[in-house]
């Protein structure tokens, strides 16, 4: 499956969840509520997915930590908050090229329509 489709599915699974939840929880409420609907929905995915970082030929004794990994090819990082800041497009950015995946979404339920918290990141996405 490409990683638009994989996207698709991802961000169809969110709406079902904000129409339910709406805006005002926390981000771990909304967390949970995806991975059931995505689990419901036959679509594969990892929760806080661990993944090393590399410096130098060497891994760092830290991790980064993946709010969810879908079908090992797409990064959701789940926000609950005002606004999403610039620096979180260059940090979610930063997690594509470290963990070499091409498409993130950053996705902030903390807004009246869905639509609206849906931001695509990508690291050299082939169409």
């Amino acid at each position: 499956m490409h990683e638009n489709e994989i996207s698709s599915k991802i961000i169809g699974a969110a709406i079902e969840v904000h129409r339910i939840l709406g805006p005002g929880l926390l981000e771990s409420v909304y967390e949970e509520a995806l991975c059931h609907e995505l689990h419901e929905r036959g679509i594969r995915f990892s929760r806080q997915q661990s993944v090393p970082i590399p410096y130098k030929n060497h891994k760092l004794g830290t991790d980064l930590r993946l709010d969810l990994l879908v079908e090992d090819k797409v990064i959701v990082d789940l926000k609950a908050k005002e606004k999403v800041l610039p620096i979180d497009k260059t940090k979610l950015l930063t997690y594509l090229r470290l963990s070499d995946k091409k498409l993130g979404l950053i996705i902030n339920f903390h807004v009246k329509l869905l639509k609206d918290g849906v931001e695509r990141v990508v690291n050299n996405l082939p169409e």
